[in-house]
């Protein structure tokens, strides 16, 4: 069964987020204990971290360090970022597909979209099971590629650090404009 409770940043992440402009803001949303938070904030970017219960963050040793936000986004709270704009925006194991608007949205011209998280053929392998929760084929694609240019995306069964079926992207919102990528 997958869990994500680790401490350690996940790798999709870590390879992708030098992306993001040096020491520029980035968000980390549905931030959980905070990992992705701290993992950015050490390497010199200023961090929002958004979660409806931010607790097990509020007590780490980087509190003071980030900007903390407590809300949930899914009992019809407002998308508190309605005018400002990220240089970075990370999710990692969540879902709520209302959101894809929004998310897209508070990127700033050349933001970096790194998005990790389950997708159908999961229930073979743990939680979350529940079909509301997890992807549908090619869904985080088809949600970013209209809007950001795609750096990079996989759909399929990773198998660590536990097997589990995720989708994952990285997306810079601009035009492509026929140029490498910034690999």
């Amino acid at each position: 069964m997958n869990t994500h409770k680790s401490e350690k940043p996940l790798e999709w992440i870590t390879r992708f987020a030098p992306l993001v402009t040096s020491g520029g803001t980035v968000l980390d949303l549905a931030c959980g204990n905070g990992r992705h938070a701290r993992y950015l904030t050490d390497i010199g970017y200023q961090v929002t971290a958004l979660d409806r219960d931010i607790s097990a963050i509020s007590e780490s040793e980087i509190a003071d360090r980030i900007e903390l936000i407590e809300v949930d986004l899914e009992d019809g709270s407002p998308w508190p970022f309605s005018t400002r704009k990220f240089d970075g925006i990370v999710v990692s194991n969540y879902l709520y597909r209302p959101l894809f608007p929004a998310i897209i949205n508070a990127l700033d011209d050349d933001g970096v979209l790194i998005y990790e998280t389950f997708s159908l053929g999961n229930e073979k392998y743990g939680r979350p099971s529940n079909p509301n929760f997890l992807l549908k084929p090619g869904e985080l694609l088809s949600a970013c590629s209209d809007v950001l240019r795609v750096i990079a995306y996989e759909d399929g069964l990773l198998k660590t650090p536990s097997p589990a079926v995720k989708q994952r992207i990285c997306a810079i919102k601009r035009p492509f404009d026929g140029g490498p990528s910034p690999l």
